[in-house]
């Protein structure tokens, strides 16, 4: 693969854009603004995970030696640029849509992505906790910038509910990456929960987030937000929550923390396939 598109990740960037097909297709309306909202969403995605390798550097050297900057197919100075180009069309899509819908809300909410994905990068990802509730944020404001850009009041207290449920859960995740990460993270001096309290306490802390938001799936239903094939969809994903917590929970090393990762994302995926269904 092109380093210059591998370094995007575009499945993370790829799925954080499907969010705002999914507030759509719950709304039941599709345009103009929509998919520059998808755009806009891509690009904050891929600058915020290129600006992150660009800090990263040092610590990818152990973590992640394959990665394009680390293993020198993309210099160090590309790479922040690249970073920087990408936030820039992020912000322009993010513009246009405000000056599209005469609605401001939507640019003023990139501008603060721009902000809280930089300092993410530079500073908040070793600071314990609050790193991890950055990136949770992040991917649950994701949901409520598909409803500002829909700019329906109805719509905009879905995109909330579901805005939390991203975050509770890509909070959970963010802790184990940093219990598979902790290696790198020590070499770098950061202090990430795992280095400063123990992996035992970071997996207890990740196992209460899934908990949380395994609790609060059945309220979408009940609530009416969404229909009963989102229930059934729903359930696949809790039953892998549920397994990833209780393998986090009974060994946190580098593998485990690794595969748990990769369930919760999976788990995930799951979910936001049972919001499509659910809407029906």
């Amino acid at each position: 693969m092109n380093p210059y598109i591998e370094i995007l990740r575009p499945g993370n960037a790829i799925m954080s854009a499907i969010v705002i097909i999914l507030i759509a297709i719950i709304d039941k309306s599709f345009n103009i603004p929509i998919i520059f909202a998808m755009l806009t969403v891509f690009f904050e995605t891929a600058a915020g995970n290129v600006i992150n390798d660009y800090f990263d550097y040092q610590i990818d050297l152990v973590n992640k030696p394959e990665r394009p900057i680390p293993s020198g197919r993309i210099s160090l100075k590309n790479g922040r640029n690249y970073g920087y180009l990408l936030f820039g069309l992020g912000t322009l899509f993010g513009f246009l849509i405000s000056y599209m819908t005469n609605n401001w809300i939507p640019f003023l909410i990139v501008l603060l992505a721009d902000i809280v994905l930089y300092l993410y990068a530079y500073k908040l990802k070793s600071t314990p906790l609050i790193g991890n509730l950055a990136v949770g944020f992040m991917t649950g404001f994701g949901f409520v910038f598909g409803g500002f850009t829909l700019n329906n009041p109805s719509i905009l207290i879905t995109s909330t509910y579901l805005g939390f449920f991203a975050f509770v859960m890509t909070t959970a995740r963010e802790l184990v990456k940093d219990i598979e990460d902790i290696e790198g993270d020590k070499l770098e001096g950061a202090k990430t929960l795992p280095i400063l309290y123990g992996k035992k306490i970071t997996a207890i802390l990740a196992f209460i987030l899934i908990i949380i938001d395994c609790a609060l799936c059945p309220v979408l239903y009940y609530n009416n937000i969404f229909g009963f094939y989102y229930l059934i969809i729903i359930a696949i994903a809790v039953l892998l929550f549920l397994y990833s917590g209780i393998l986090i929970l009974k060994n946190q090393d580098k593998k485990t923390a690794g595969k748990v990762s990769k369930y919760l994302k999976v788990g995930m995926l799951i979910a936001f396939v049972s919001f499509i269904f659910g809407s029906f």
